[in-house]
């Protein structure tokens, strides 16, 4: 009886439960579904789905505007972030702020140095001189010996010797340079030397344009205009080149490039070439026009100190075309190989 009693009560409460209707509840019909459905993935027009919950009258629901693009819209965008402009103007500051090149009236007001509004000019001119010598402004020199050296020909001609040195004053920009530079015989003559004087200006971060004049004393005396430059060619190459024109009216050119190649932090080989040209034969001093002398060489140094390196190299000197022809005709050989035993130094 009590098993009776128990199913009919179930019964009776079973009926109004299941008649009972959940639509409101947040399930909605098969047909709304569908259609939050299409506006969700962008199939219908804006104006024909429902506004978000959330949403006022008259905001646009940026998700039915298809994929990705529209959840690009609606993330929050940071100050200083919006790249879409870029493309349009070349103002990379945030949007309504001023663009980069404005400079407000007041930054050109005042007196030319912002510390002489404090501590007065006078008492700022010391400082301000020694901010411009430590900065490209502070005057230097030193002395260059590029070659010292005996020169033993491999024929067994007459030992020889040469020369070659240079020394300048100044600062980075303007110098005097002084240069020097010849060759003779052990107990015999001079065969040629001359002196520089020239005014250099650095014409860019690794060469200098420099002009003055050359003075010859040997083989006989003669004055020179020079112009030239000289510095560091790309890959390391140290490179001199000049033009002299004579009291005499010849026209003649010296290349010289050289290449320090490091084989320790001591041991350095420095190939070495070294070309002259004139512009006109020179019967006087033996000289052809066009290409008259070419001295291609090697030199092997070590460095006992940075100023005091000793060395050891060959060197092969050859008179071309008609300055070949030349020293023919004189009973010379036109062309020799050359040991050398030398020192580079400075100071």
């Amino acid at each position: 009886m009590m098993r009776l009693a128990w199913l009919a009560c179930t019964a009776l409460f079973a009926g109004p439960l299941g008649a009972q209707d959940h639509g409101g509840h947040g399930a909605p019909p098969a047909a709304k579904a569908q259609e939050m459905d299409h506006c969700a993935m962008g199939h219908l027009p804006p104006e024909q789905c429902p506004p978000k919950e959330g949403t006022e009258r008259g905001e646009a629901d940026h998700s039915a505007h298809g994929g990705a693009r529209g959840m690009e819209q609606d993330k929050p965008k940071m100050p200083g972030m919006d790249h879409s402009s870029h493309g349009a103007s070349p103002d990379k500051t945030v949007p309504g702020a001023a663009p980069e090149d404005a400079v407000p009236p007041r930054a050109l007001e005042g007196p030319r140095h912002a510390a002489d509004a404090i501590w007065g000019a006078e008492a700022m001119a010391p400082a301000r001189k020694t901010l411009a010598r430590e900065n490209g402004g502070f005057r230097t020199g030193m002395v260059m010996i590029e070659r010292l050296e005996a020169r033993i020909p491999a024929d067994g001609g007459e030992d020889g010797y040469l020369w070659d040195a240079q020394a300048f004053y100044g600062g980075d920009i303007n110098r005097f340079v002084l240069k020097t530079e010849g060759e003779g015989e052990f107990c015999g003559s001079l065969e040629n030397a001359e002196a520089q004087a020239l005014y250099s200006r650095a014409i860019g971060p690794f060469f200098d344009l420099q002009a003055g004049i050359r003075i010859d004393d040997a083989p006989d005396t003669r004055a020179h205009l020079v112009a030239g430059i000289q510095g560091l060619a790309p890959y390391m190459f140290e490179l001199d080149a000049a033009l002299f024109l004579s009291t005499e009216g010849d026209l003649t050119a010296r290349i010289e490039a050289e290449y320090d190649q490091r084989i320790t932090q001591l041991l350095i080989v420095q190939p070495r070439i070294e070309v002259e040209l004139s512009a006109q034969d020179i019967p006087e001093r033996g000289i052809g026009a066009g290409l008259t002398t070419i001295e291609p060489g090697v030199r092997l140094r070590y460095e006992f100190l940075r100023e005091f390196a000793p060395y050891l190299g060959i060197e092969y000197e050859v008179r071309t075309g008609r300055t070949a022809d030349i020293a023919r005709a004189a009973g010379e050989d036109p062309d020799g190989l050359k040991l050398l035993i030398g020192l580079r130094a400075w100071f």
